[in-house]
């Protein structure tokens, strides 16, 4: 695991106990009871750790909010179909200090948060995101999504210079002020991409650790090749646009190993 870039670290007595878990879902109403199930809670309050579930209804047409409000979860809706538009949409209401997202699709590991969590106090990390594309993972993603995800991770890391090694992945651990320090404009699945790079490229500490990755239940709902080109494109709009004074963002960066 590499530790990448400084920025100025928390105030001495500040503590992170509030955690919000964000989860898009279009359609996920037969997955959200093992989703939802699969938090952890008593764990992560044994931890010190309150948590709030966060459930984004990106206009269902089956009972996912009815399921998710019926399991503890709080339902945000949001009618504009589109991840990026239900992450925009449930990060706006997320009271934690820090914010955790994945899936409906039962293929991210929440049971993992604690872990994770202890990762990112442990080592002062600020933004973490999570490497699915390891060998033992290769049964839960088809061939061409792996080729494309690595396709796709290779020319961002060219571009972006942060080394990650995976950047379509959907589970991130992270301080909720990095959401606000930083300007993410996609409403579509480019959004994970580019919440990483803009993280990375405003100079908040960064971290990426491998996860399992399961095997995705119910519909897939991502259209490979129209997605695709939408994230290539947003890949190139982001590395050449300018801050609002005109100026582009600067790359400078220190890596440290973990």
């Amino acid at each position: 695991m590499a530790l990448l870039s400084r920025r100025s670290r928390l105030a001495p007595g500040d503590a992170l106990n509030t955690l919000s878990i964000v989860i898009p879902a279009l359609n996920e109403a037969p997955n959200l009871p093992t989703v939802v199930d699969s938090v952890p809670t008593a764990e992560l309050k044994a931890m010190g750790w309150e948590t709030e579930v966060i459930v984004v209804d990106n206009a269902s047409t089956d009972d996912t909010a009815a399921v998710a409000a019926s399991l503890g979860a709080k339902v945000v809706s949001q009618p504009a179909r589109g991840y990026g538009n239900a992450y925009h949409a449930g990060f706006r209401v997320a009271k934690g200090d820090v914010i955790a997202t994945g899936d409906a699709d039962c293929t991210y590991p929440f049971d993992a948060l604690p872990e994770l969590l202890l990762t990112l106090t442990e080592h002062d990390v600020e933004f973490m995101t999570t490497d699915r594309l390891r060998r033992e993972n290769r049964s839960a993603m088809k061939t061409s999504h792996t080729i494309a995800n690595h396709a796709l991770s290779a020319l961002s890391r060219a571009l972006f210079r942060n080394g990650l090694r995976d950047s379509q992945s959907g589970m991130w651990v992270f301080r909720r002020y990095v959401w606000d320090g930083v300007d993410v404009l996609s409403t579509g699945m480019a959004f994970s991409q580019e919440i990483k790079n803009a993280a990375t490229r405003a100079g908040f500490r960064y971290l990426e650790v491998p996860i399992e990755y399961r095997n995705r239940q119910g519909e897939v709902k991502l259209n490979a090749l129209p997605d695709g080109m939408a994230n290539l494109r947003q890949l190139f709009e982001h590395r050449f646009r300018r801050t609002a004074d005109g100026r582009r963002p600067s790359r400078e960066r220190r890596h440290t190993t973990v």
